[in-house]
């Protein structure tokens, strides 16, 4: 394979239909925008894991939402690791990439050697939708169940959605001989269309503390369309999702022939942030010139960091404020 073709398809998501299923989906793969993300921050390797699982469920989940902004997905908890908040900004314009960007706050002497989910307490997780102005946010919750974030975001969609949704990813660091060590990833996500929900009671689901679970929400030809399309999804292996030699069109043919697979247009994406200087000014316009000298460090400047980049921002005190801008005026 040339780097030509690895170039075509890596950073990309690809959406598919199963027509005989009722199933759609997406596949992605993931390699310099993870890289993007992480090598932003020392995260030790349990909270790398985590990092990367939301990123690569952010880019699946992103590009189902035909956004006009941002969709945000975020983890909080009472565990080690504290909070991962994740961005998906959509497209400007037709044809451009999608950007994603990752954080996440963790107290580095709480860090067990268990698993990466081990490394969060309860909580939940969330996904928050910000259609710009003049549209009214979208947020939605579930608690931290399951063992793994996918299971988590899992959860969410029979919840919050009441869809059956399925998350197969693999990721990790590789090195092909004379190159340096990158992270890859790849993912695959099934979602059953969209139908009326026959499943939600008030009495709860049957899924693990009383949440919904695909047997709550399909039943009949439906539930054995998605049991089928499922077991076919756990014959993938890992080099197929994350290796240099499958494309995501082969590896929708090899698992769902049957299927009668359907492709879309991909969506590229690529690791990106919002953060400018004059954001922060905006961030700051709030503070009167008292809370601003509070501020300011013995150097003289206000500083602000970027939590996703690691952007860093020095003003000088007297710029910023509603008090600086009213000052401005005159």
């Amino acid at each position: 394979m040339t780097l030509g073709n690895k170039i075509a398809w890596d950073d990309t998501v690809l959406p598919f239909q199963l027509d005989r299923s009722d199933i759609r989906g997406r596949v992605a793969r993931l390699d310099g925008v993870l890289d993007g993300v992480l090598k932003q921050h020392a995260y030790p390797p349990q909270v790398e894991a985590l990092v990367a699982e939301m990123a690569l469920l952010t880019s699946l989940i992103g590009q189902t939402i035909k956004l006009r902004w941002k969709l945000s997905l975020q983890v909080q908890s009472n565990g080690p690791v504290r909070m991962i908040a994740t961005d998906y900004f959509g497209p400007e314009k037709e044809g451009e990439p999608a950007r994603i960007r990752a954080y996440a706050s963790y107290d580095e002497d709480r860090l067990t050697d268990g698993s990466p989910f081990d490394q969060v307490g309860s909580g939940y997780f969330a996904i928050m939708i910000d259609q710009g102005k003049g549209m009214a946010p979208y947020q939605g919750i579930t608690p931290l169940a399951g063992g793994s974030i996918k299971a988590c975001a899992e959860a969410y969609f029979a919840q919050s959605e009441q869809l059956a949704t399925r998350f197969a990813l693999r990721f990790g660091k590789s090195q092909e001989p004379g190159s340096p060590e990158t992270w890859r990833a790849g993912g695959i996500m099934l979602q059953h269309m969209p139908k009326a929900s026959i499943g939600a009671t008030e009495e709860g689901g049957s899924g693990e503390d009383g949440l919904l679970a695909v047997s709550d929400i399909l039943d009949g030809d439906e539930e054995e369309n998605w049991n089928r399309a499922n077991i076919l999804l756990d014959s993938v292996e890992d080099l197929e999702m994350i290796g240099p030699s499958v494309t995501p069109t082969q590896l929708l043919l090899r698992l769902f022939h049957e299927e009668a697979p359907r492709v879309f247009d991909s969506q590229p994406v690529k690791f990106g942030c919002t953060c400018s200087e004059d954001r922060v000014r905006q961030s700051l316009s709030i503070y009167s010139a008292k809370d601003i000298e509070k501020m300011t460090t013995p150097e003289g400047w206000v500083t602000a960091d970027c939590q996703f980049c690691g952007a860093h921002y020095s003003l000088d005190p007297k710029t910023v404020g509603f008090e600086a801008e009213e000052a401005k005026g005159d």
